[in-house]
């Protein structure tokens, strides 16, 4: 099977411009192209991995990427998706979260002379001129066009800045860039910046008078249309320190049943001819083909021996042993002197606030008194229950719920 035939037959694609060239150029490994990540955030989350993963597949093909690091629209930010403004972020912390992203992306494609690049955008768009880029780029932009597009649409009822209004020209100009100094003939991205990768198409084809071309990528949304890798506790990250293994598991242990063959399909490297046998699978074996997507995904962003960890510790948890499990094979919490009270305990609220299971006390205190809580194998139905160091220091395990938990550890 051809590259893009196979690219179509795992859900990944939702359109592109000159079909039949852009085939050409991956199925032969001949593509230079590249997807951007804008660091809004010290850290890519699941998002990106999937992003991250189709560039692997085109990298494994003999084609070349180019990960753009939005170091320069970072500072403008993507109205896209969004019902505000952007919170703007100090350079500082913007150079910041492109270290992070340089770093999780490495772990995922191969970089380095004649392999991928990592280019940042700062290069270029920090030092422009803005009479010179607006008589030089301005003319190329029809206004009426632009209002046309979804990512502005969506806004123009609560008001739209003139500051992330200029994004479509920092994204096309991006293109246009990576084209004439890498030679950068496609650019990927979600359906969502389908407006302005059409824009650095026009820009380069007036300017320049050669062709580049366009796909866009389906990036897992919901049929509610809200985006994949959120949890009721926000985003699902790739940094372990942000989101643990465990956690990341559990994530894709828990998808719907209607998702989890997709998902199987979009972003695990399985053969399609063993994914396919598992659409005949029904009830119970559903559950085997979950194993199998949060087992392979793990291994990709954490490596095998955190997948075995997690899986491990899944099993012990809801397999029956009643085990919690060691070496970090669920999630922890560890507590210091200062989180107790003067008289040496911590009651089950600050317990549950501090591991994660509930965002105040007060939540904590409604999670107690409908009986949702546990801690070991007891059910906790006293919101002013307390536990001594003595009683946390091998670890006690806080359920709130069938599947939200933490390992409360009392370490001196």
């Amino acid at each position: 099977m051809k590259l893009s035939e196979e690219l179509h037959a795992r859900g990944l694609l939702a359109q592109m411009t000159d079909e039949k060239e852009i085939n050409d150029l991956i199925d032969n490994g001949k593509a230079t192209f590249y997807i951007g990540f804008d660091p809004t955030a010290d850290s890519l989350h699941v998002g990106h991995f999937m992003a991250l993963l189709l560039m692997k597949r085109l990298q494994m093909a003999g084609n070349k990427p180019i990960a753009l690091v939005g170091g320069g629209t970072a500072m403008i930010g993507d109205p896209s998706g969004r019902s505000d403004m952007r919170k703007m972020m100090t350079i500082e912390t913007i150079d910041h979260n492109v270290e992070c992203f340089k770093r999780q992306m490495s772990r995922f494609i191969d970089f380095g002379p004649g392999k991928a690049q990592i280019v940042n955008n700062a290069d270029w768009l920090r030092n422009l001129n803005f009479l010179d880029f607006m008589r030089d780029i301005g003319p190329c932009f029809s206004v009426n066009e632009m209002l046309r597009a979804r990512a502005y649409v969506n806004r123009m009822q609560n008001g739209l800045s003139f500051l992330e209004f200029s994004y479509m020209l920092m994204q096309s100009y991006d293109f246009y860039r990576l084209f004439q100094d890498y030679g950068c003939q496609i650019q990927f991205g979600g359906d969502d910046q389908w407006s302005n990768m059409l824009g650095g198409i026009d820009l380069i084809r007036k300017k320049l008078n050669k062709d580049a071309y366009a796909m866009t990528i389906c990036l897992l949304l919901k049929h509610d249309g809200t985006k994949m890798g959120k949890t009721s506790g926000g985003a699902v990250w790739l940094d372990p320190d942000k989101t643990s293994p465990y956690d990341f598991y559990q994530y894709w242990r828990n998808v719907d049943d209607a998702d989890v063959l997709k998902f199987l399909r979009m972003m695990t490297f399985l053969p399609l001819e063993q994914i396919d046998e598992m659409d005949k699978w029904e009830g119970s074996q559903l559950n085997e083909a979950k194993r199998i997507l949060a087992r392979e995904l793990t291994t990709l962003v954490h490596g095998e021996d955190e997948a075995k960890k997690a899986e491990a510790g899944a099993n012990a948890l809801f397999g029956g042993t009643g085990a919690v499990g060691e070496g970090g094979n669920v999630p922890e919490t560890e507590l210091k002197d200062d989180d107790f009270q003067a008289d040496g305990t911590i009651d089950i609220l600050a317990l549950l606030v501090k591991g994660g299971l509930a965002p105040s006390r007060a939540e904590a205190r409604r999670n107690v008194q409908q009986g949702g809580v546990t801690a070991g194998d007891e059910k906790v139905t006293d919101p002013k229950k307390t536990y001594t160091k003595d009683d946390l220091k091998d670890g006690v395990l806080l359920k709130r719920g069938k599947k939200k938990f933490v390992k409360a550890v009392y370490r001196a």
